[in-house]
């Protein structure tokens, strides 16, 4: 059997803002190019550049510079998000902890994401169901 790539991919509204909380969200990933110095982002490294908007780049790209993790794709697509996702991520920050020791890292991880744009849904024994700033679910366990 062949082994293959695995990437991920998000469709979004505002490829950079997903992606930049994903970035932080998960740490080790980076943007496979820095933004050119003097440029906050590519949006006003294009606006420099007199890109036209219709001609730019509708996505983003997020490779892991510490380990072998996926690449995650973050896609502009025109549609809202209207339905639950049928498939998500686990931000996995407690693994062998069991107890408060387990409830306390996962709340200051939660916290931490909510800094970040994140929102909670729901809270449950053993993990907290969460929102990116585009309402993509995930969990924190």
């Amino acid at each position: 059997m062949t082994a293959f790539d695995l990437h991920i991919v998000f469709d979004c509204a505002d490829p950079e803002r997903v992606a930049q909380f994903w970035r932080a969200a998960l740490g080790g990933y980076d943007f496979p190019m820095p933004v050119p110095d003097g440029f906050l982002t590519w949006e006003d490294w294009a606006d420099a550049q007199q890109i036209p908007v219709d001609k730019r780049p509708t996505g983003r790209t997020l490779v892991d510079k510490v380990r072998d993790r996926p690449d995650i794709f973050f896609l502009q697509v025109p549609e809202e998000k209207l339905f639950k996702n049928r498939l998500h991520l686990d931000i996995k920050v407690a693994p062998g902890l069991a107890g408060d020791d387990r409830r306390t890292a996962i709340d200051a991880e939660v916290d931490r994401l909510i800094e970040l744009g994140a929102t909670v849904l729901r809270r449950a024994d053993d993990l907290v169901v969460m929102q990116d700033p585009e309402s993509n679910e995930f969990c924190v366990a």
